[in-house]
C-alpha cells in the first residue's frame, strides 16, 4: 500500500497478475504436480488481490485509535480463511499425486473413456446416442468397463 493510504502500488498489482496468470496456466497442464503448483500460485494471487482491495490503516482494535483511520478487518479474515482452505486442498492434491505416482509410476492425468468416445464421435461429426436408461448391463452400449471378476470364496466355497 502507498504511504498515504491512497491505494495499491503498481508492484502489488503486477504481482497479483503474475501469480494468477501463472497459476491458471499451470492448472491447465496434465501433470498433477504442475496442477498443484498452479493451485498454490492461484490461491496466493487471489489472497494478495483481496488484501490489496482492503483499506490501509491502523490496527482494527477498539480504542487503538480513531475508527475512521482503522484498516478493514474483513479482507484479513477472508484471506486467513482462504489460506486454510488452500492448505487443505493442497494436502488433498498431494495425496492424489502420491497415489497416482505409487500406482502408475507417473502423475499425469489420463483421459476418461467417455472423453475418448466423445472425441471419436466429434472426429466423425456424429452425435452421441441418447441415453434412454432402463437397459440391463448387457444391453447398454455405454457400459465400457467389463464387470469385475468374482473371486472364489475362501476355503474352497463348500462348508
Amino acid at each position: 500500500m502507498t504511504a498515504g493510504g491512497g491505494g495499491p502500488t503498481l508492484v502489488l498489482v503486477v504481482a497479483v497478475g503474475i501469480f494468477v496468470t501463472t497459476g491458471v496456466t499451470l492448472l491447465l497442464e496434465r501433470s498433477l504436480t504442475r496442477i498443484l503448483l498452479g493451485v498454490i500460485l492461484f490461491g496466493n494471487g487471489v489472497n494478495l488481490l483481496v488484501l490489496v482491495g482492503g483499506r490501509a490503516g491502523g490496527a482494527p482494535l477498539v480504542g487503538a485509535g480513531p475508527t475512521d483511520r482503522m484498516s478493514d478487518p474483513l479482507p484479513q479474515a477472508m484471506v486467513l480463511t482462504a489460506i486454510v482452505i488452500t492448505f487443505g486442498f493442497t494436502g488433498f492434491l498431494l495425496a492424489v499425486a502420491y497415489r497416482s505416482w505409487y500406482l502408475t509410476g507417473n502423475d499425469e492425468v489420463q483421459d476418461d473413456l467417455e472423453d475418448q468416445q466423445v472425441v471419436r464421435l466429434a472426429a466423425r461429426n456424429e452425435q452421441p446416442a441418447a441415453d434412454l436408461g432402463g437397459e440391463g448391463p448387457d444391453g447398454d452400449p455405454e457400459q465400457v468397463d467389463p464387470p469385475p471378476e468374482r473371486r472364489p470364496p475362501r476355503g474352497g466355497g463348500q462348508r
